[in-house]
């Protein structure tokens, strides 16, 4: 077979399942076949137009799992092993690869991103970015690791300790895991806020605080259940200017702030305010190769359930029925493909 099918980014807003030319893996990398890919918020930045990096046609898709079809170099895998792929892809040269932070490579790529990814039936894929998956892990829950790694990596960065009061500020897919995260943590209290009624049912399920940002104040409200205090931490997945101003409201004298929006616009802060209370910010980028293992871990036992993340299942022939739906925070959290 020559051709597979693939759910391609045309460009802005345009989106169509078509057949492509199957990839050839090359020295050093594996062929997969794909059998769960989700759609991310970066995604969505592609598929508005607004990502400054990836271009047309383009196989989206950095969350996803497999099996491997085909090994070409000298590895531990083999073909048959299920697998879910660390998209990440750095230079291994720059100052920040040198000293061990590969996820901040200065020249930083993702698969899906700057290269065909997961919207596919195959994937060509480095070796070193294969990770397996447990038999106790599904290939659906392990097509979501990339997301839960964002979660672990952000309460990693923040400096949660027993007994914190949180706020998480955006009840999408990334705000609900890192309050599992949290939780599992050690923060007694997980306050978040949304405007989505549809995420924040979601949110109230999974037993955390709920605040309808749309019709009460969320100031007000984590002050009352703080006794007047503020969050020990405030975490921004938002990415607008009402979460840029309410995270410094929210959070208590010499709290601390991480940010892991990424915000489209750059948002106004009140560096004042942050100053006279001497709350410390902390921001986030993607995740290191310890924190995809630890997620893998975590979802393998059964202490972070990612189920009522996962809101659709569609063939990728519905790709454009699935950015659709992710278009409207009132009807899913993470849509996923089934290859």
């Amino acid at each position: 077979m020559t051709e597979m099918r693939a759910g391609l980014y045309l460009g802005e807003r345009t989106v169509a399942a078509d057949k492509v030319a199957k990839p050839v893996a090359g020295e050093g990398e594996a062929l997969i076949r794909i059998a769960y890919a989700g759609i991310c918020g970066t995604d969505m930045m592609i598929y508005f137009g607004k990502h400054p990096r990836a271009r047309a046609p383009l196989a989206m898709g950095h969350e996803f799992s497999g099996v491997i079809e085909e090994i070409r170099g000298a590895s531990s895998f083999a073909p048959g092993d299920r697998v879910v792929i660390e998209p990440t892809l750095s230079c291994g040269e720059c100052e920040a690869c040198a000293a061990g932070q590969f996820h901040v490579c200065k020249t930083l790529r993702l698969i899906g991103i700057d290269q065909s990814g997961g919207f596919a039936e195959y994937a060509a894929v480095p070796l070193h970015r294969l990770h397996r998956i447990p038999d106790k892990l599904s290939d659906i829950h392990a097509a979501v690791t990339e997301p839960v790694a964002v979660a672990v990596h952000t309460v990693r960065r923040s400096n949660l300790k027993l007994g914190d009061n949180v706020v998480i500020l955006g009840a999408g897919p990334i705000g609900l895991l890192t309050a599992l995260v949290a939780r599992q943590g050690g923060a007694h209290q997980i306050i978040i806020s949304d405007i989505s009624p549809y995420r924040l049912e979601k949110a109230k399920q999974l037993g955390f605080t709920v605040l309808d940002a749309k019709h009460a104040s969320v100031t007000d409200e984590v002050a009352s259940l703080t006794g007047g205090v503020g969050a020990d931490i405030v975490f921004e997945v938002a990415g607008n200017q009402i979460t840029a101003k309410q995270m410094i409201e929210t959070v208590k004298i010499q709290g601390q702030i991480v940010v892991v929006s990424v915000f489209k616009q750059a948002p106004t802060i009140d560096l004042a305010a942050m100053h006279f209370r001497e709350i410390s910010l902390t921001t986030t980028r993607c995740y290191s190769n310890d924190d995809f293992k630890k997620a893998i871990v975590l979802m393998r036992d059964g202490t972070i359930d990612v189920s009522p993340i996962i809101s659709h299942l569609l063939p990728l022939e519905q790709i454009h029925e699935g950015f659709h739906l992710m278009e409207d925070s009132n009807a899913s959290l993470k849509v996923l493909f089934q290859l």
